[in-house]
């Protein structure tokens, strides 16, 4: 059968078309079924149409024939170009040894200093002889599990050992006190802004095209100042309040916070309460170590007739206070994008800020002035109605309401002298044990604390025991101590430090009082009015 010429003319326009873009298989096959489909002929004149040999049509045909399925790809394995990897062993290596996140690559290399870049990457690896795409890099990267990840918060510095049970025994005190029916407070400064037309970061709905604007520069202005927000978290009635100042973040603004969130928010929430528990941070204008804390603390005590404990966060765990996450991340969200242009907007914008779950938020602005380094005597610490607990006494204790003393105190450290007798150190009401229970503790320890070794004390082996037990049953530091047993603040710090090692020896607990003595005034006094004498001078701290 003669194949007509018209026939073989189409065959050959549409194998011009089709053809450059098949592959040999594809075009073997598309050839086979034309010459099947003419018949008797038909492999001469589709190779002749195509310009190829009949031997490649008869391969199609046999292969259409054989009922073959698809091979699912281009190339067999193995065949087509090699990747960069494949030829060159050393590319992945040294690509690895650029992203090392221990040792930051070789530090003579000028990418350690810069950014990562696939195509930073390319370029070093092409200089150190791997000739490499950006494209290439990227493949590699993911193919060894790399991505591109910020950085994250995860890392609190040192852990201390105590850290747990300080949690656990924090939580006792909140389940306790939540119990009974008394307030529990996370209390907290946020983050200080600036006043003016300043950024603040988040997004919120704006016609298209028209953002607010705001500084290029954060600059205070000196006019519109600055704003604090101290915060006190309500835990069981999941309310807050926050105190915004104009001042400093210091410790009587920390206490006046949560004095007025009493006044106006606590004390008809808990009109039958007797105590307060605070938790806070571990440093800051609320820290352990803080003195005017403690003593503004103790005047709130004094006021409102409530006993306050506080229980302190372990040092580095301060994102771990619940009022950040329960009260400060709202209110964050809630004026987020919004300038902070003056205190009113910062006291609006905190006071509407809610939750599904039910929060409800207070503010108010507080313009008194809270100057900045105070100092706070040892004498004033000495007469502070502070009891620490048993467990990490430094972060955990309690201040008492103090009645009136019945013993008059010293007005001022240049007062005249009270009539002083030193056989008050060791009344039963300060020590916690009687005069003969005092002697028999102290005849107990002699044998391993009455030493001759060493630098003579300036106190007999009693003063010694007695001084001890005074700092352990009422928290009197060694400065105090020193004042009135006419000693000096090293060896008060000695025989502390000698006679603790001596107790725990023995296995004898000096527990701590439960409520400071009356007592302890006039020792106060004795102090007030001894460190007026030049000779008696003791260091005065913050």
């Amino acid at each position: 059968m003669r194949i007509p010429d018209e026939t073989r003319d189409q065959l050959a326009v549409k194998f011009a078309v089709l053809l450059p873009h098949l592959d040999e298989r594809q075009r073997r096959l598309l050839m086979a079924a034309e010459a099947r489909g003419l018949g008797h002929g038909g492999v001469r004149a589709v190779a002749q149409a195509a310009a190829v040999s009949e031997t490649t049509v008869r391969k199609g045909v046999f292969e259409l024939e054989a009922g073959e399925g698809p091979l699912g790809r281009v190339l067999r394995p193995g065949g087509g170009r090699k990747r960069a990897a494949d030829l060159n062993p050393g590319l992945r290596p040294a690509l690895l040894e650029l992203v090392e996140p221990d040792v930051r690559g070789d530090p003579t290399s000028p990418l350690r200093w810069t950014v990562k870049s696939t195509r930073a990457l390319a370029q070093e690896l092409t200089r150190a002889g791997h000739r490499v795409s950006a494209d290439t890099v990227a493949d590699l990267l993911r193919e060894e599990g790399f991505s591109l990840q910020a950085n994250a918060k995860t890392i609190e510095g040192s852990q201390h050992p105590d850290r747990d049970a300080q949690f656990r025994y924090l939580n006792e005190q909140a389940r306790d006190h939540r119990d009974a029916g008394q307030p529990v407070i996370s209390v907290d400064t946020k983050k200080k802004e600036l006043i003016g037309e300043f950024k603040n970061n988040g997004r919120q709905w704006r016609p298209t095209g028209e953002p607010v604007p705001v500084n290029v520069h954060d600059f205070a202005d000196p006019q519109l100042g600055k704003a604090v927000p101290y915060g006190i978290y309500d835990l069981a009635a999941n309310t807050g309040w926050v105190n915004v100042g104009t001042d400093h973040d210091t410790a009587a603004f920390a206490v006046e916070s949560i004095r007025r969130w009493w006044h106006g928010q606590g004390q008809a929430a808990y009109r039958q309460a007797t105590r307060l528990l605070i938790t806070a941070d571990a440093g800051g204008s609320n820290g352990y170590r803080t003195r005017a804390w403690k003593l503004e603390l103790a005047q709130l005590a004094d006021e409102t007739g409530l006993t306050i404990t506080v229980c302190h966060l372990p040092p580095g765990t301060s994102k771990w206070n619940k009022i950040e996450h329960r009260l400060f991340s709202h209110i964050t969200m809630n004026w987020r994008g919004r300038p902070p242009t003056s205190h009113e907007v910062i006291v609006q914008s905190i006071a509407a800020t809610t939750t599904r779950t039910g929060l409800s938020v207070s503010a108010a602005l507080d313009t008194n002035t809270y100057p900045t380094g105070v100092r706070i005597g040892d004498a004033e610490m000495a007469g502070l109605p502070l009891t620490r607990h048993v467990f990490h006494g430094d972060w955990n204790y309690a201040l008492h309401p103090q009645p009136r003393p019945a013993v008059p105190v010293a007005q001022a450290p240049h007062a005249p002298a009270l009539q002083w007798d030193q056989a008050l150190l060791s009344d039963p009401a300060l020590t916690g044990m009687s005069r003969q229970q005092l002697d028999a503790l102290t005849e107990t320890l002699a044998p391993d604390g009455d030493t001759r070794r060493g630098r003579p004390p300036r106190l007999s082996f009693p003063e010694q025991v007695l001084a001890t037990v005074l700092h352990l049953r009422v928290a009197l530091a060694a400065e105090p101590l020193a004042v009135l047993f006419g000693s000096s603040r090293t060896a008060m710090h000695r025989i502390l430090l000698k006679n603790r090692k001596l107790l725990e020896a023995h296995g004898i607990v000096i527990p701590s009082a439960t409520t400071p003595p009356l007592v302890l005034a006039a020792l106060q006094a004795r102090v007030l009015t001894q460190t007026g004498e030049p000779h008696n001078k003791i260091k005065m701290t913050c």
